[in-house]
C-alpha cells in the first residue's frame, strides 16, 4: 500500500528498497497509533463492589479474608486489572453468558481461584468467589452467581 508519506520518502530520498519501505511504513503506522493514543481520554477505573445479602453480609469479601495473604493479594491484583481494563478478555476474564464474567487467577500455591462478577449500573459486582478444583466451572457455583445477579436486577 502506497501512502502519501511513503511516496514522499521515495521522492525525497531517491529510490529505496522494499525492506526500507516496510520499515518506513511501520514507523509511520506506529507514529499514527501513538498520536491517536494521546488524543484519547485517560483510562477510567470501573468501580468494583461486593455483592451484599439482605442481612448485610458480603460473601465474596468474607471468602477473600479467609484465604492466605499471598492468595488474597494475587486475586486483588487481578480484580484491579479488570477494573482498569474493563471490558477485558482472555486470559484474565472469560464471559460465561447472560452478563456474567469470571476473573481467572492462578495462585502462588498452584491453585486456581475464580471470582464471578457482573456489570450493574456501571459498576462491577463480585457475586461469588471460589477455588476451582475441576476443569469446568461447577454448576452450583454458576447457579449461585446467577441467583445473586437476578437479585440485583429485581
Amino acid at each position: 500500500m502506497k501512502t502519501a508519506a511513503s511516496a514522499a520518502l521515495t521522492s525525497d530520498f531517491g529510490r529505496i528498497g522494499p525492506d526500507q519501505m516496510k520499515l518506513a511504513n511501520e514507523g509511520i503506522r506506529m507514529y499514527l497509533i501513538r498520536c491517536r493514543m494521546l488524543e484519547r481520554s485517560p483510562p477510567q477505573k470501573t468501580p468494583l463492589n461486593f455483592y451484599r445479602t439482605t442481612s448485610g453480609n458480603e460473601p465474596v469479601r468474607e471468602w477473600l479474608k479467609g484465604l492466605p495473604e499471598a492468595e488474597r493479594q494475587t486475586i486483588g491484583k487481578d480484580l484491579l486489572r479488570a477494573q482498569w481494563r474493563w471490558p477485558v478478555g482472555m486470559p484474565l476474564c472469560r464471559p460465561l453468558g447472560s452478563g456474567l464474567w469470571e476473573v481467572r487467577t492462578d495462585l502462588p500455591t498452584k491453585r486456581t481461584a475464580r471470582v464471578l462478577l457482573c456489570l450493574y449500573h456501571g459498576r462491577l459486582i463480585a457475586l461469588h468467589g471460589f477455588i476451582k478444583k475441576t476443569r469446568t466451572t461447577p454448576d452450583e457455583d454458576l447457579d449461585l452467581a446467577r441467583k445473586r445477579q437476578k437479585e440485583l436486577n429485581q
